[in-house]
C-alpha cells in the first residue's frame, strides 16, 4: 500500500469544516508535522530543561519555530490528534540503529487507532523516521512512502520492529512491545535522555528531517545527505557555516542569543 496514495486524496472534514477522525485526517497531519518541524535537541546543548507539558512545547515548536526531539515532538502530535478526536497511546521503544548492542527504552512513539485498525505515528525519530503512519496490522507488508520504504516486522512476545529500506537493506529502527505509556513515563526518559552522561543527545549538536526526496542529518561537525538509494554525500561543518547550515539544510533560524551561544560551544569543541 502507498502512503502518498492514501495521504494525497481530499482532506476528512465534516460537514461545517471540521476535520475528522479518519485515515485522510490522519495522514495529512502527520505530512504536516513532519515536514514543518524540525527534529532537534539544542536545548539539551545548552544544558536547559524539556519542558514536557503541551503549552510549552507549543510555544517552542510552534509559537518559536523551534524543533525538537522525541518527547516533544510526539506530545505534540498527540495532543493535536486528541483534540481532533483520534484515539491515540503512546508507547516506548529501543533503538536499534546502534548495532546489537541492547539499548534502553529511550524513545517515545504513539499508536492512532483508526476503525479499529492500529497505525503507528512517529514525528520524532529524526531523518529515518517516517513521514507518514505506517499501519501495524499487517506485518511485512511493505509501505512506500515518496522514495522511502518501511515495513514493521513480529517478534516473540508481541514486540513490533520499524524496519527502513537504506541502499537495498532493510535495517532495524527500534522496536517496541505492546505495553502502553503516559506523560509520567515520558518525563523519567525525558530526565534521562537530556541529562544522563551516557544519552546520545549530551554535549554535540544535533539537527535532523526526513526529506521526501532526501534526508538531512547533523550531527557534531558531520553534515549527512542520504539519497534513497543509499548514496550519502558527507560535508564536514565549519563554526563559520553552521548558523547558514541549519538554516539551508533545516529550515532552523535561531534567536540571536541561541545562535551566539551555539558558535560558541561549536568553537569549544575545537
Amino acid at each position: 500500500m502507498s502512503g502518498r496514495g492514501r495521504g494525497g486524496g481530499r482532506r476528512g472534514s465534516g460537514e461545517a469544516g471540521e476535520l475528522r477522525a479518519d485515515l485522510e485526517t490522519l495522514y495529512a497531519v502527520h505530512r504536516a508535522h513532519t515536514g514543518a518541524i524540525t527534529f532537534e535537541s539544542l536545548d539539551v546543548l545548552f544544558g536547559r530543561p524539556v519542558e514536557l507539558d503541551v503549552k510549552s512545547i507549543e510555544d517552542k515548536l510552534v509559537h518559536a519555530r523551534r524543533g525538537g526531539y522525541c518527547y516533544e515532538q510526539n506530545s505534540l502530535l498527540a495532543a493535536a490528534l486528541e483534540r481532533i478526536g483520534f484515539e491515540v497511546s503512546g508507547r516506548g521503544a529501543r533503538n536499534r540503529t546502534r548495532g546489537d548492542a541492547l539499548t534502553p527504552v529511550t524513545h517515545a512513539v504513539l499508536v492512532v487507532t483508526v476503525d479499529g485498525q492500529p497505525w503507528l505515528c512517529d514525528a520524532g525519530f529524526g531523518y529515518q523516521g517516517p513521514r507518514e503512519p505506517v499501519p501495524l496490522g499487517r506485518p511485512g507488508a511493505e509501505v512506500r512512502q515518496e522514495a522511502w520504504t518501511y515495513r514493521v516486522r513480529e517478534e516473540a512476545d508481541g514486540v513490533l520492529v520499524l524496519c527502513f529500506l537504506r541502499g537495498g537493506t532493510w535495517r532495524d529502527l527500534y522496536a517496541f512491545s505492546p505495553q502502553r505509556y503516559h506523560p509520567v513515563d515520558y518525563l523519567l526518559l525525558n530526565h534521562y535522555s537530556s541529562t544522563h552522561p551516557r544519552s546520545a543527545f549530551i554535549g554535540r549538536v544535533i539537527v535532523q528531517h526526513p526529506g521526501d526526496d532526501l534526508r538531512r542529518t547533523l550531527v557534531g561537525r558531520e553534515l549527512v545527505r542520504l539519497h534513497p538509494d543509499g548514496r550519502e554525500e558527507r560535508d564536514t561543518v565549519a563554526p563559520e557555516a553552521l548558523l547558514g547550515v541549519i538554516d539551508r539544510e533545516f529550515g532552523l533560524r535561531l534567536p540571536e542569543r541561541d545562535a551566539v551561544e551555539l558558535v560558541r560551544m561549536y568553537l569549544a569543541g575545537d
